[in-house]
C-alpha cells in the first residue's frame, strides 16, 4: 500500500483533525502524522500547500488527497475493512453513520462559544440557550446509543467506531469547560476519555505549547 500521510493541525485546538486521526487509529493502518501549529501557519500558507481548502485534516494516500474528516474517516474504513470502523449489523451503522453526520454539519453554537482547547481547566463564564440545547442534543444522543447498544459494549455502538471519533472532541470540550454530566452520558465521557487513541491525543495537546491567545483567553 502506498504510504498514508494525514495532515492535522494543533493537536490542543483541532477538534476535526482529532476526528480523523482517531479513524486512522481505529483503522491499525500505518501512517505518518503531519502537524501544522496554527501559530505557526497564521496565513494558512503551509496549510494551502496541503489541502485544497486550506484547511486540516487533510490525507495524502499516493497522489490522491482528501480534505474532510467524514471522507477520510469512511476512506479508511474502505481501506481496513477487517478493522470494522464501522459495525457489521446494518442498523447499527446506520444510526452510527447518521450521529456522525450530525455532528459534522451541526451544534454550531457549541462549537462557536466552547471551542476545543484540550489544556483549559476551568468552567465556561457563560453558555448561551442555543449552546446549553447543543450540548442537550449531545447528551439525548449518548443516552440513546447507549442504552441501544450498551450490551455490545462501553462505546456509542458498543465497540469503538467512527461514531467516538466523531464525539471524543465534544467529551474534550465539555471537560474543559467544566459542563456537568450525569448518568450515561458521564459514563460514556468518562469511557472515551480513557480511550487509548484519546489518551495519546490529549497527553500530546498538553506537551505541545502553541498557544493561542483567542482560545485560551476565552472567559
Amino acid at each position: 500500500m502506498e504510504r498514508l500521510t494525514l495532515v492535522i493541525g494543533s493537536q490542543n485546538y483541532s477538534s476535526w483533525s482529532l476526528r480523523a486521526w482517531a479513524a486512522a487509529r481505529l483503522s491499525r493502518l500505518a501512517f505518518e502524522t503531519q502537524v501544522v501549529h496554527f501559530d505557526e501557519d497564521t496565513d494558512r500558507s503551509r496549510r494551502w500547500r496541503l489541502s485544497p481548502t486550506g484547511k486540516v485534516p487533510a490525507l495524502h494516500h499516493g497522489s490522491l488527497v482528501l480534505w474532510d474528516s467524514l471522507a477520510i474517516a469512511e476512506y479508511l474504513c474502505e481501506l481496513a475493512p477487517e478493522a470494522e470502523l464501522w459495525p457489521k449489523d446494518r442498523t447499527a451503522r446506520a444510526i452510527g453513520r447518521a450521529m456522525a453526520a450530525e455532528m459534522h454539519s451541526g451544534f454550531a453554537d457549541l462549537r462557536r462559544e466552547l471551542p476545543m482547547n484540550v489544556r483549559r481547566a476551568r468552567p465556561a463564564a457563560a453558555i448561551s440557550d442555543a449552546a446549553r440545547a447543543d450540548i442537550q442534543r449531545v447528551v439525548q444522543l449518548w443516552e440513546e446509543s447507549r442504552a441501544r447498544f450498551q450490551k455490545d459494549g462501553q462505546f456509542l455502538l458498543g465497540r469503538p467506531s467512527i461514531a467516538d471519533a466523531f464525539y471524543a472532541p465534544v467529551a474534550s470540550r465539555l471537560r474543559s469547560y467544566g459542563v456537568a454530566l450525569s448518568g450515561a452520558a458521564l459514563a460514556y465521557q468518562e469511557t472515551v476519555l480513557r480511550w487509548e487513541p484519546m489518551v495519546e491525543w490529549t497527553a500530546a495537546a498538553l506537551a505541545e505549547g502553541h498557544g493561542l491567545a483567542a482560545y485560551d483567553q476565552l472567559p
